[in-house]
């Protein structure tokens, strides 16, 4: 990963729940790295943030700086975090605490930046953490989404006039060691495990090839994990890595990927990992949930960031939740976001050489 790149649009960073950590990393990504948060902005609630300035403070809080169109984002002077106001003000939520309030906040204020970035105003989201059962407990239509990624498809698929269908993402966790993309995300192990069909395997295949293209500069050498233990040992463990992980990985290569596999998933991890001399792989595809998250998040979770492969435009996350249980106490951890801040300029960059 290179350094952060100067952008003509501005970034802007969902604020995320306001009972958890999302406005108090904000803030100290403003107060501990101020250069690199020039031309971003915060989507979200004046007041929130200004509570979370506060709490961060060492001294006197950086000021919040209401702004009220993210051009304005651009020429913000330094030293204070700009605030974009969406909708009306949320009323004050205590920290930790699963909230309707903060839930539907959250939902809103992605909502309103996924739009803005389809419309060609900003060049990226950061979204900062929301927490699942608050935006549940929002209702409609917050309530029939698991979380991020769900949201964002969902816009972006009605914007482009189609089917949910029709737009297919996946979600890519990254840190300096080592990229990993899902072939399902929020399932249960079984139902996940359904998910693993040929089809769903190459299409995750294809939107990771061309995804990395312009961010690698050339073709990436796509590692995909298999199933079972050790790849099913020749089916005496399964048969899903020869009739539907291999033939999948088959025609991704007719297709021009450089894909191989299926690896044993007990060590395809390590192949990958940005060591010694350099990775076999540039990326590993996982085909659920904790097989590829597991591997990234004990590498460092503090400085892993999520992103959304598939969507027209770019979006990262920090690879973390809302931390209830240490909200308001101004001990977080904003490395994460701060990397997921920095990835979002490099990939915007990419994409317009």
């Amino acid at each position: 990963m290179t350094q952060s790149t100067s952008l003509a649009k501005p970034l802007a960073i969902t604020m995320g729940d306001a009972a958890g950590i999302g406005p108090e990393i904000i803030a100290k990504a403003y107060a501990d790295r101020a250069a690199s948060m020039q031309g971003s902005f915060v989507a979200g609630d004046v007041q929130a943030m200004r509570r979370a300035s506060a709490l961060v403070a060492q001294g006197l809080a950086w000021p919040v700086l209401q702004i009220s169109d993210p051009q304005e984002a651009l020429q913000v002077p330094p030293r204070c975090i700009p605030v974009l106001q969406v909708g009306a003000p949320m009323l004050s939520v205590p920290y930790g605490q699963v909230s309707a309030v903060a839930g539907e906040f959250a939902g809103r204020c992605v909502q309103w930046a996924a739009q803005q970035a389809l419309d060609g105003v900003i060049a990226a989201v950061v979204t900062a953490p929301l927490n699942k059962q608050s935006l549940s407990a929002a209702g409609p239509p917050f309530d029939s989404f698991p979380g991020h990624t769900e949201i964002l498809q969902a816009l972006a698929a009605r914007h482009a006039g189609l089917p949910l269908e029709g737009l297919p993402v996946r979600m890519m966790l990254a840190n300096e060691e080592l990229r990993t993309v899902l072939v399902s995300i929020h399932l249960s192990l079984r139902r996940a495990i359904e998910a693993v069909t040929e089809a769903a395997v190459q299409e995750t295949i294809r939107i990771t090839d061309t995804a990395l293209r312009p961010v690698l500069g050339r073709a990436p050498r796509i590692a995909v994990a298999g199933l079972n233990p050790h790849a099913g040992e020749g089916g005496l463990f399964g048969d899903e890595e020869q009739s539907i992980i291999g033939p999948a990985i088959a025609a991704a290569r007719r297709g021009g990927c450089d894909a191989s596999g299926p690896w044993p998933p007990d060590t395809v991890f390590m192949q990958a990992r940005a060591m010694g001399p350099g990775p076999r792989f540039d990326v590993v595809i996982a085909m659920y949930h904790d097989q590829g998250l597991i591997p990234v998040k004990y590498l460092g979770v503090e400085h892993g960031v999520n992103l959304t492969l598939g969507l027209p435009f770019v979006r990262t996350s920090p690879d973390h939740g809302t931390a209830f249980d240490i909200a308001g106490q101004g001990v977080a951890d904003a490395s994460s976001l701060m990397a997921a801040v920095r990835v979002a300029r490099e990939w915007v960059g990419a994409a317009q050489l």
